[in-house]
């Protein structure tokens, strides 16, 4: 791994600590007593704390300097004063520690005492500061000129995502929509446990994967040499549970499904789902808008959110249209009793893109997915779905063709889906084998196997029973306003990184480099000027820098400007 120069400095400047005897990365408590934000909260001129936080910003002025410390609360001001730190003869904490041998963004824990400057400003008086860790890598640093304009800002999607810990520390806005999402678990929770329904957990591994209609991860269990299958869903194990005696089962289950990646899809993402006895989907509808109102509320403390250009309200009741009725608005076409061949026709004729291997269930999905989806904004309840769509669900009471299932859809999304669950074993096992028909005839997300234990959980008896799913990923991103799964998720799946190419300099390429390093941002003409090269030479120079992104050159109100990358 070569390093660049910053990097160099700093460990050179990890040996000189050392060499005073100062251990950069000490193994004690560190007492820390207060944070930015009780400080604030709480503030008491001459107040004795203790904080610590990572050092953001600094205006060295002689014997003093003000300084920020980030926390995970926030920043709160601190001011060093070389006589206050250093009360004796020995100034070398502040001359050579303090203003040498720190960086910004290294971990520094802070005694002093509370004051308020004479602009107004919160601030602690350093009495004492303790090194807590070094940072070896300079953190990206977002800047602001004169007149506003921000550069370098830590912007760069895949960059953010790969270094989600940096991406905290210097836009900490982000870290609002994970504790967003915390809120989101939480008080779904208290929703839950309020009802008296038990959380439970259900295998990762499994021998079949079942529960959806989705493409697994294989892996292989030595020991038993056996196949087995990252979990694509858990509901056919609550459904084991409710046969057991439990009246309400939920889990927050990490899932895996090995198929496309876009901006509201991640290969591995969190369901919730839940199961409760003596109930239909009727029930769990209204359940549902109980829940979802109550969680935006204790998440955004209002039922409304915004994303995107829409305002959406989780405000109860929802509007309630089938699936068949919602396709003939948006397309005219009327899908009830129709064939299959029918319903391909009417797909291509549609402009829909389908192939031979579709049955009735998947054609139906496509021309739902789109030409109706993406008009439902508001919450809105989909229901009634033909059997062929939901092998795991209830034949509807009133028509055979169709079950006892509901989708809620929000901005063109689904982001529930629920059933009255399927409990005659004979017609499950019918189901079952329609559906290795399907696979056999193509479909490679139509199960490929038959679960013969929980077809015999069935036969031992479970009660009426509706069951849940909500994509907890996707809700987070409508409760946060984010349009991408990526910006709810710590740390998504991204192609693995590409190895940093060793770019070749010339001497003229170096000479320019070199000065870009103690001259960044520079005026492009005053940049040729001190390079002393030729016309030629120089835009061969610049022309080879800013290609390899070793260089960028900005256009400014102040005319062209020359940045280190």
């Amino acid at each position: 791994m070569q390093l660049s120069e910053l990097e160099l400095i700093r460990r050179e400047k990890l040996n000189q600590l050392r060499a005073l005897g100062i251990d950069p990365y000490p193994a004690a408590l560190y007492p820390v007593t207060h944070t930015s934000k009780t400080i604030k909260k709480d503030f008491e001129e001459g107040k004795q704390v203790t904080i610590a936080g990572r050092l953001m910003s600094r205006r060295i002025q002689g014997k003093a300097s003000f300084a920020e410390l980030q926390d995970a609360e926030g920043r709160i001001q601190v001011y060093f004063n070389r006589d206050e730190i250093c009360p004796g003869e020995d100034k070398t904490h502040y001359n050579e520690v303090y203003k040498k041998l720190l960086d910004i963004g290294d971990f520094v824990g802070v005694e002093g005492e509370l004051f308020t400057t004479q602009v107004g400003e919160k601030t602690v008086l350093v009495k004492r500061f303790t090194l807590l860790s070094k940072a070896l890598k300079p953190l990206p640093q977002p800047r602001v000129d004169s007149e506003g304009v921000v550069h370098d800002a830590f912007t760069d999607s895949e960059q953010r995502y790969r270094q989600r810990y940096a991406d905290m520390v210097v836009n900490p806005h982000v870290k609002e929509v994970f504790k967003k999402r915390t809120k989101l678990f939480n008080a779904m929770r208290t929703f839950f446990n309020e009802r008296n329904y038990f959380e439970v957990e259900t295998p990762i591994l499994q021998p079949i994967p079942g529960g959806a209609a989705a493409r697994p991860f294989v892996t292989h269990h030595n020991a038993l040499d056996i196949p087995l299958y990252m979990r694509i869903a858990n509901e056919l194990y609550l459904k084991r549970l409710i046969v057991g005696g439990f009246d309400g089962v939920y889990e927050f289950s990490k899932n895996f499904r090995n198929e496309g990646m876009d901006r509201t899809h991640n290969p591995e993402f969190t369901a919730m789902e839940i199961y409760v006895a003596y109930k239909d989907y009727n029930w769990m509808m209204d359940f549902c808008e109980e829940l979802l109102e109550f969680c935006a509320t204790e998440v955004n403390g209002t039922t409304k959110a915004t994303f995107g250009k829409y305002e959406i309200d989780f405000k109860a009741p929802y509007p309630r249209i089938t699936m068949a009725d919602a396709i003939e608005k948006y397309t005219g076409f009327d899908i009830t009793g129709k064939t299959e061949d029918e319903i391909r026709a009417a797909a291509k004729k549609l402009g829909v893109e389908v192939d031979d291997t579709m049955g009735k269930g998947k054609l139906i999905d496509e021309i739902f997915g789109e030409k109706c989806e993406g008009n439902f904004i508001q919450p809105t309840f989909i229901t009634d779905y033909p059997k062929e769509m939901s092998p795991l669900c209830k034949e509807h009471r009133d028509n055979p063709e169709l079950t006892e299932r509901f989708e809620l859809m929000v901005c063109g999304k689904e982001i529930a889906n629920a059933y009255s669950e399927l409990n005659d074993p004979i017609d499950q096992r019918e189901r079952f084998e329609a559906q290795l028909k399907l696979a056999e005839k193509g479909d490679d997300e139509a199960t490929q196997f038959i679960d013969f234990d929980f077809l015999r959980a069935l036969e031992y008896g479970m009660p009426p029973t509706s069951g849940m799913g909500i994509g907890m990923d996707r809700l987070v991103m409508f409760l946060t306003n984010n349009a991408s799964i990526q910006e709810v998720l710590f740390f998504p799946q991204m192609r693995p990184e590409k190895k940093a190419v060793q770019v070749e300099l010339n001497e003229e390429e170096k000479a320019v480099l070199a000065l870009l390093k103690t001259h960044s941002p520079i005026d492009l003409n005053a940049l040729k000027e001190k390079s002393g090269l030729s016309n030629k030479k120089w835009d061969k120079s610049i022309k080879h820098l800013t290609k390899n992104k070793l260089a960028k050159v900005e256009k400014t109100g102040e005319g062209l400007f020359v940045e280190l990358v």
